[in-house]
């Protein structure tokens, strides 16, 4: 499906943010281990988390999927049923790397595939770690990627010193430490999002996090929970910048979670001059929710980089749309990971600024944008990327000329009514 937009006259009204989509992969896994109900509001029923919840129940766990919740019949920690075939993670990165430290402590075989792209994305970095574990896990094909073979057995527990700041490396080391015979810690570079410590220990495990190391010990009884999930940031983060970008617009998103490991957009556009208030400030199932006000402001350009970029990844193509609109130079560095992304983030994201008349430049490890260039109208191609097709739109509404996204409906992954959302805003 493609998607023509034209610019807008201003964005106003209310929107009630879709369910955080980590924090909805995670509720189904650690309800699918707990013993007793674990019952779900707000889930995001986009297709990654419904790719969760499929695999899953081909473990033989009972989760029943009423659109306004999801209830899960937890199957306890080791109550999985060797599936009866090949696990289906479809797009979904989270789905495969945390499920394989689940599966590498099992008592039965299991192999995990997906579509062309995660056939494509680096799965070494959990293999290694699982590997030094005890793991017995392969690349079928030896080249670092899924399809992935495990032959579930038993794990020791390790300190793992993790190259990258990774919440899914982080959160598959931590998962596999739920089965292993001692201590299982992971330190990382740089502090990633920490949705599964919070939410583990929730559900009655014992995690610790000093600095940038989480620990947890195994073999927990983990008891099922009523999980009410936020409204993703990364989500939230499109009407953001496309509030402070189009002129005459004022946006109330509600329910929208910022944990500080998450709020790094936040961050950014209030330190490039954004009008943005945070309102009914409080915390939800360990998690921390407001609503926000967001108002036409005018912007001036800002270096990301550092610390901030785990706390901002997937926010990056939007970041960048809207650096366009902001006066001066906005730099973007320390941001290789957007390169094993559902695209490469990197050369998407400039591929289409430039494609628009913008002046942007790539690096090696982020991009360099001038902003304050008037837009035009362009053919963007998403590359079947969720988050290239939703920052393109947001760029649409401030170009001078007509703008198409194509294969558009690639929002299903994580927004599956945001044309919907943005229709309902538009004056």
């Amino acid at each position: 499906m493609n998607i023509n937009l034209t610019k807008s006259a201003g964005l106003h009204g209310e929107l009630t943010i879709p369910g955080d989509k980590s924090i909805s992969h995670r509720a189904i896994m650690f309800g699918a281990l707990s013993e007793g109900t674990t019952e779900i509001t707000n889930f995001l029923q986009g297709a990654d988390c419904l790719s969760t919840i499929s695999c899953f129940q081909a473990m033989g766990v009972e989760i029943e999927n009423m659109i306004d919740r999801v209830r899960i019949h937890g199957a306890g920690l080791h109550g999985l049923k060797t599936p009866q075939q090949m696990l289906d993670v479809g797009n979904s990165g989270t789905t495969t790397r945390l499920i394989s430290g689940i599966l590498a402590g099992q008592a039965f075989t299991s192999t995990l595939n997906g579509d062309a792209s995660i056939q494509k994305r680096p799965m070494k970095r959990i293999i290694d770690p699982l590997t030094q574990m005890g793991a017995d896990i392969r690349s079928i094909h030896d080249n670092g990627c899924a399809p992935l073979e495990i032959h579930g057995g038993h794990l020791h527990g390790i300190h793992y010193q993790s190259p990258v700041a990774s919440a899914q490396v982080k959160s598959c080391v931590l998962l596999a430490g739920l089965y292993a015979d001692g201590t299982t810690a992971v330190t990382e570079p740089v502090l990633s999002r920490n949705h599964t410590e919070l939410m583990l220990s929730g559900f009655g495990a014992t995690v610790t996090s000093i600095g940038t190391t989480a620990t947890i010990e195994p073999e927990p009884r983990l008891i099922g929970q009523k999980i009410a999930v936020p409204g993703d940031i990364s989500s939230a983060a499109y009407w953001i910048a496309a509030a402070l970008a189009v002129p005459n617009s004022e946006l109330v998103l509600k329910n929208v979670g910022i944990n500080p490991t998450r709020d790094g957009i936040l961050r950014v556009v209030e330190a490039m001059g954004a009008d943005i208030t945070r309102e009914n400030v409080h915390t939800v199932s360990g998690e921390l929710v407001c609503d926000l006000i967001v108002r036409s402001s005018s912007l001036h350009g800002t270096t990301v980089s550092g610390e901030l970029i785990p706390t901002l990844i997937d926010e990056i193509p939007v970041i960048a749309v809207l650096s366009c609109f902001a006066e001066g130079e906005t730099i973007i560095k320390d941001a290789q990971e957007l390169k094993v992304k559902e695209s490469n983030r990197i050369d998407t994201v400039v591929e289409g600024l430039l494609a628009m008349g913008a002046d942007a430049t790539a690096t090696d490890d982020g991009m360099i944008i001038r902003g304050k260039k008037t837009l035009h109208g362009a053919t963007i191609d998403s590359h079947l990327d969720h988050r290239i097709a939703m920052s393109f739109a947001v760029a649409g509404l401030l170009c001078d000329t007509p703008t198409t996204i194509l294969n558009a409906d690639s929002v299903v992954i994580s927004y599956p009514d945001f044309y919907e959302s943005l229709k309902q805003i538009s004056i």
